[in-house]
């Protein structure tokens, strides 16, 4: 008996999800990955696959229209839709993590402007917290700032690296607003439509030379930008709180993708093993490639185990700081590893777009970047650990 297997509940759901991988999306991938009109056509026909075949927001509050699948089940279904990048975009879960952010303060007119349309695929919004100049690593050093004059609020600033703000009907920019606060009640959040006066797209960053439909992460200029006091995401100087609201969720539901990344990467690795020949011999044979799979194995392993004990935590309404940070260097480190395996194994096929493996390379280098570098959260885990011993609770692993 598998311990840690998906439950016989979740597997027909599972099953639905990889015969649609393999009929729908596996094939699409070349022109998904290329972007463009075309890419975007195709994108809006597999969404509306996915939606009619009962697959789309699994995993937003069923109160919104989701599937309303734990944090646990959900991990069991996310890993399989992380096995393709442009996945997320189609079955609709790339919203997730903003959605849930909003879902906790928002008010019944940004609800229904905003966050249902969200959920159901009718708009996108974009999330603008990094700054040009600044390390995100210390966001109290960001500068945008908000000024309330009357019922608006005028935004100065600019933030780069935000990802689909050409495409999103507004941002959501953290900002500074209680310029006299202590740094972490300084800063709120409010919701920026597009087309407001004095909002500018000021260049697309090209990113690892993707230009697939996932693609896109721009610089945004605020040059007086005014929108009305109740734009404003939940209460003044709640900025911090409500950026952890979404960024703790982002960063595991980054890591179940990853998961799947693994594993297809994993399976290429061991089919080209198998049938590979050299010198008379499959690659199988030879013990550097029998390395290969060893480390790739128990890799895939840990860090899975790691994000179910995170995803369990986190549905008992456990904050679980440490296993969150620490599923996040795990998982980065365990899907770049296998997938440089496997391009090894493959040679220079691996290296060109003739597989997944070129797109998934470079997609998978964000992991050790995106939602905090993986300094920051080796950091902070040791800190905590290393507290609890100075305060006499020691870690008892087999307690917790």
């Amino acid at each position: 008996m598998a311990l840690f297997a998906a439950p016989d509940e979740i597997r027909p759901l599972r099953h639905r999800l990889e015969d649609f991988l393999e009929k729908h999306v596996y094939p699409a991938e070349p022109v998904l990955m290329a972007g463009g009109d075309e890419g975007r056509a195709v994108l809006r026909d597999l969404e509306a696959k996915a939606k009619a075949e009962g697959l789309w927001a699994l995993g937003h509050p069923k109160h919104l229209g989701g599937g309303g699948l734990s944090m646990l089940d959900y991990a069991y279904i996310n890993e399989v839709i992380g096995r393709s990048e442009p996945a997320t975009q189609v079955f609709g879960t790339t919203t997730l993590q903003t959605v849930l952010m909003l879902d906790a303060v928002c008010t019944q007119e940004q609800r229904e402007r905003w966050v249902l349309p969200s959920v159901v695929g009718d708009l996108r919004l974009a999330f603008a917290m990094t700054e040009p100049g600044v390390s995100s690593s210390d966001p109290t050093q960001f500068q945008t700032a908000a000024r309330l004059e009357g019922d608006e609020w005028v935004i100065n600033g600019r933030k780069w690296f935000i990802s689909a703000a050409d495409r999103s009907a507004a941002t959501i920019v953290m900002c500074r607003t209680e310029p006299d606060a202590p740094q972490h009640e300084a800063f709120s959040m409010i919701i920026v439509p597009k087309e407001t006066p004095g909002f500018h797209i000021v260049r697309d960053v090209e990113v690892m030379g993707l230009h697939g439909i996932m693609s896109g992460h721009f610089e945004i200029e605020f040059d007086e930008v005014r929108v009305p006091a109740s734009s404003i995401l939940g209460e003044r100087g709640k900025g911090f709180e409500l950026a952890q609201r979404r960024l703790g969720p982002g960063r595991i539901y980054h890591c179940m993708r990853w998961l799947g990344a693994s594993q297809r990467a994993f399976d290429l690795l061991c089919d080209r093993a198998n049938t590979r020949v050299l010198r008379g011999r499959p690659l199988a044979d030879r013990q550097l490639i029998q390395k290969f799979v060893f480390d790739s194995y128990q890799e895939i392993k840990a860090s899975r185990l790691l994000v179910l004990d995170a995803a369990a935590k986190v549905d008992a309404g456990e904050q679980a700081r440490i296993e969150l940070s620490s599923v996040k260097v795990s998982c980065a480190k365990t899907v770049a590893n296998v997938v440089d395996r496997a391009m090894q194994v493959y040679g220079a096929e691996g290296m060109s777009n003739l597989t997944p493996l070129e797109s998934m390379y470079r997609e998978v280098r964000f992991g050790r970047i995106v939602d905090g570098p993986d300094e920051a959260h080796i950091e902070r885990v040791a800190k905590r650990i290393l507290r609890a011993y100075r305060d006499g609770d020691g870690w008892d692993f087999g307690e917790r």
